[in-house]
């Protein structure tokens, strides 16, 4: 295994690649915010705090309140639903494993605009029914975001020997609510984790659905925006990476504390 490990050198030239494939775009993007005829200043990025652009920023504060709170809701919705049901299928039903690998990969090879066009009539009875809030919008972010939190939650799963685990806790009288939240979920909380940040990231990302259901979030309201300042898309695209990168950072450090206190 030791002979396939890529030579220190080449991780170097991986890694700078890497960083830069993300970097100059950034950096492309931030140097626009500051163009201010031949030279660069803050003129633009000032507008965030001028009074006379709030009628430009209200709506984009506005939607990314409703992102957010998209982004929290298909989190939970994403994690309700699919650790419990991974791990009911690697214990209890693991020839259907494959079939189930399947169904939750399936979104990803779906394109948007085609998803959307099916959900349309489920969305006209959805606003029937509890109306049309944007937060409904996590119904069908979750289906969007099932391939990358499946990933990353069987990820974990198949890091950790799940049915001793869960054996040495029903032997010991815990109900399976017990075993899910105390026993499994602190081994799977990288898996979760990670599966969370990309859930965020899908739901801050998406556009096509917002889009066509006619609901105001992030990419829509930058669109808007974007027709009257080209400024501040640009700005708000920078922010919300940064938001991103924070979390991430987090994250890691979260995932990284509990492995040190599980060797310790």
């Amino acid at each position: 295994m030791k002979g396939l490990a890529p030579h220190p050198v080449t991780r170097w030239v991986i890694g700078i690649l890497v960083g830069l494939f993300f970097a100059i775009p950034m950096v492309a993007t931030l140097l626009y915010t500051l163009r201010d005829g031949d030279g660069y200043s803050l003129v633009h990025w000032a507008t965030l705090f001028d009074p006379a652009s709030a009628y430009l920023l209200r709506p984009l504060w506005l939607a990314i309140g409703n992102s957010l709170i998209i982004a929290v809701v298909t989190v939970v919705i994403v994690l309700v639903l699919l650790a419990p049901t991974i791990v009911l299928v690697n214990l209890k039903f693991p020839r259907l494993r494959r079939v189930f690998e399947f169904v939750a990969l399936l979104p990803i090879s779906i394109p948007a605009i085609v998803l959307v066009v099916g959900l349309v009539p489920v969305y006209l009875q959805i606003g029937r029914t509890i109306g049309t809030a944007p937060w409904t919008l996590a119904f069908a972010y979750g289906i969007t975001a099932l391939p990358f939190a499946f990933r990353s939650i069987q990820a974990s799963v198949d890091a950790i020997d799940l049915r001793t685990l869960t054996e040495a806790a029903r032997t010991l009288g815990s109900g399976w609510l017990t075993v899910l939240l105390r026993v499994l979920a602190p081994n799977l909380r990288p898996g979760l984790l990670a599966a969370s940040l990309l859930t965020v990231a899908v739901v801050l990302g998406e556009f096509t659905i917002a889009s066509i259901l006619n609901r105001q979030v992030l990419q829509t309201a930058l669109l808007v925006v974007g027709k009257t300042d080209a400024y501040l898309p640009a700005i708000f695209t920078l922010l919300s990476l940064a938001a991103v990168f924070v979390l991430l950072l987090v994250i890691g450090r979260v995932g990284r504390d509990r492995s040190e206190r599980t060797r310790s």
